[in-house]
């Protein structure tokens, strides 16, 4: 006699990403036992069974972002969030508000001054929220960050990231001098653990059931294991540790794919070079601003981790851990392929980011076994006037993000946010309305990428990824089919229901 199920999900559509669209799903000990129509499926209903009346919604494997930072999407939930502010005297005015809430550091997160004059906030704009308070600003991609004077008399920065004109200090700071002032405001312990309750909310309110997050700090871990240990912990996650964590990782005895059910170790994270929001992205050729007041430094950027050392970190971890290497500039995208490309296949080393792409690295992306953990949310950059061209010209603008030209060439292609913003159904609209050929993607391809690619780059796609029986069951529901709406309004859907394991983690009504 069969069981019944713990939780039948029917009166919807059912997307597998396997095959035909269904109508319900049933669910047992956390486990998809059947796939089909809401008559195939009714059998399964028993007493005790909760049926989820999907009222004509559609229900999606559950998204992955395969890219994120957790605590950073709880930063913004805790203090000055300055991800949509239409110029300076905005951020201005969101850090003085917040300045109540803590009692030392003013900080904000999530800037782009690409969307209003292209300059930085700067150190006279910082000194007016505080002149006696340490006062920083963050820009969303986290490679540069804005103090006022007391945060730069407090801090010892390296010289070479702290930008300077003919007056001294603009306040403005980059790369290794922004994870100087990244760890001097950490939270302690509990505040750890309160930005990443935050964080899983905001994840879970947009549909997403499992994360990669890039750990740079142990405490970071420890307070995933923590929630997990007392069940308050409602994704899934795998940890990336950043490579200065290498000999901990060692010690500990901690090996890719170690963990349980909802947290894993995943790859061990190295930098080849910056951003484009920086000018620190490495490249073949120089910006096309790079003489712009706040572009010191290399005309073609700079590199993180050199060419030699990226193979010398390559060595070390093929064939003992994953690597997931953050190459943004063509010239950091061919250094991580010239120490990566050999390596052993079934490690599915990464590339994150992988934005300034030559015909040349997609062929050999293709032919390395390399998996490209991408951000379809850059996409906004790419429109004209946008950040990539400002930064690169327009022609070298139209050969960022190449997400068709990777899948055509037989690239496996990872989804994630980097939390700009943490939003699948916001990537998945870029994608499809890229605005070149060889960056714009089908839906079902974009939904794909956001899921099943997100799985498999976390090497879980027996048990992720799409909707059949014999696999978690992670769930996405929407109030409306992506496939039944124009492509720009994809954004705008609502995420009705969000379920792991077959529980229900967040429900609009």
């Amino acid at each position: 006699m069969t069981a019944a199920a713990d939780r039948v999900f029917t009166n919807g559509t059912v997307r597998t990403l396997t095959g035909a669209p269904a109508g319900a799903v049933a669910v047992r000990g956390g486990g998809v036992v059947r796939v089909g129509q809401a008559s195939e499926i009714e059998f399964l209903v028993g007493i005790e069974t909760d049926v989820v009346d999907l009222d004509g919604r559609v229900l999606l494997p559950g998204f992955v972002d395969a890219h994120t930072h957790l605590p950073l999407v709880g930063r913004y939930a805790r203090h000055a969030d300055l991800r949509d502010a239409a110029d300076p005297e905005c951020c201005i005015a969101r850090l003085a508000d917040a300045a109540g809430a803590h009692e030392e550091w003013i900080l904000g997160f999530g800037y782009d001054e690409s969307t209003w004059d292209g300059q930085y906030l700067s150190r006279d704009e910082l000194d007016a929220v505080s002149d006696e308070r340490p006062v920083a600003a963050f820009r969303e991609d986290l490679h540069v960050a804005s103090l006022n004077g007391v945060a730069l008399d407090r801090l010892t920065l390296p010289a070479g990231d702290v930008r300077t004109d003919d007056g001294g200090s603009t306040g403005v700071v980059v790369e290794d001098a922004v994870t100087a002032v990244s760890d001097a405001v950490e939270p302690d312990r509990a505040g750890t653990r309160d930005r990443l309750l935050a964080g899983q909310e905001c994840a879970l309110e947009r549909g997403v059931t499992g994360v990669h997050d890039m750990v740079a700090r142990p405490a970071v871990a420890r307070a995933y294991r923590d929630l997990d240990r007392a069940g308050d912990l409602d994704l899934r996650v795998r940890l990336n540790y950043q490579h200065d964590l290498l000999d901990g990782v060692e010690t500990a005895g901690l090996a890719t794919n170690h963990g349980g059910e909802r947290v894993r170790m995943g790859a061990i994270k190295a930098f080849a070079d910056g951003s484009f929001g920086g000018r620190t992205a490495r490249l073949d050729d120089p910006y096309a601003d790079a003489e712009g007041s706040d572009a010191n430094g290399d005309a073609t950027g700079q590199w993180d981790t050199a060419p030699d050392d990226l193979r010398a970190f390559a060595e070390r971890v093929d064939g003992e851990f994953q690597a997931a290497v953050h190459a943004i500039g063509d010239a950091a995208i061919s250094a991580v392929l010239d120490a990566f490309e050999d390596r052993d296949a079934t490690a599915r080393h990464r590339v994150e980011h992988a934005e300034l792409l030559t015909d040349d690295a997609i062929e050999r992306l293709a032919d390395s076994g390399l998996v490209v953990s991408a951000q379809p949310n850059f996409l906004k950059w790419a429109r004209a006037g946008g950040l990539y061209e400002s930064r690169l010209g327009p022609e070298r603008a139209r050969t960022c993000d190449r997400f068709r030209d990777l899948l055509d060439a037989g690239v496996d292609l990872a989804f994630g946010s980097d939390c700009m913003p943490l939003g699948p159904l916001f990537g998945i609209q870029q994608a499809v309305t890229a605005p070149t050929e060889g960056q714009r993607l089908s839906v079902t391809e974009a939904v794909r990428a956001y899921t099943r690619g997100g799985a498999r780059a976390g090497f879980d796609e027996g048990r992720l990824g799409t909707v059949e029986a014999g696999k978690r069951a992670d769930f996405t529901v929407l109030d409306t089919s992506p496939w039944d709406v124009t492509d720009e309004a994809i954004a705008d859907i609502d995420v009705a229901m969000t379920v792991v394991d077959g529980d229900v983690v967040y429900d609009e009504r």
